[in-house]
């Protein structure tokens, strides 16, 4: 047998023990974008590498608005080596669980899906890379702890391959 036929395999068996959104369907709280993401939030993550290590820290500030289906998320990041960063989502309520988005650094439109307390979306997002910038593939996943709390899981992918791992916390300011 040849190599490929074992990177086939191992291909298949991750794919099949992989999360599906429809996995959370029952869990309580349940997760509406446009009623936890409204007013001021901040976030506090990590950014690790594909080893595990933790590269980067930041806060960002959040404002968050909601008009019918369509919601602003307005965001400041403020990064541990002193650089901010501002990304504006343009977020749309497009079926009774389904999302999509836009915003200056992502390539084309993030979508996804809720279920019970859970949020899972898909996009590209260009970041900073030498003396230029790179697309990769942030499969991100959100889960409403209680009405003011959210923890967000994000994979990050380069040509299929895990190149990190961000990890967010969000609640509400007081």
């Amino acid at each position: 047998m040849n190599k490929w036929w074992w990177f086939g395999a191992v291909t298949l068996f991750l794919s099949a023990c992989s999360t599906h959104i429809s996995d959370y369907e029952h869990v309580e709280p349940r997760l509406a974008l446009d009623k936890f993401f409204v007013g001021e939030l901040v976030a506090y993550g990590m950014v690790q590498d594909r080893s595990g290590k933790v590269t980067q820290r930041f806060r960002a500030d959040i404002v968050a608005t909601w008009d019918g289906n369509q919601g602003i998320l307005d965001e400041v990041f403020y990064w541990d080596d002193g650089r901010e960063e501002t990304r504006v989502w343009e977020i749309t309520k497009t079926g009774p669980n389904s999302y999509e988005g836009t915003a200056g650094d992502v390539v084309g439109t993030a979508r996804g899906t809720t279920a019970g307390n859970a949020l899972h979306w898909v996009y590209q997002l260009e970041v900073p890379w030498r003396d230029g910038t790179i697309a990769i593939t942030l499969d991100d996943w959100m889960f409403l702890l209680d009405d003011d709390r959210l923890v967000n899981k994000t994979e990050m992918r380069k040509f299929g391959f895990r190149v990190g791992e961000i990890t967010i916390f969000i609640e509400r300011k007081e």
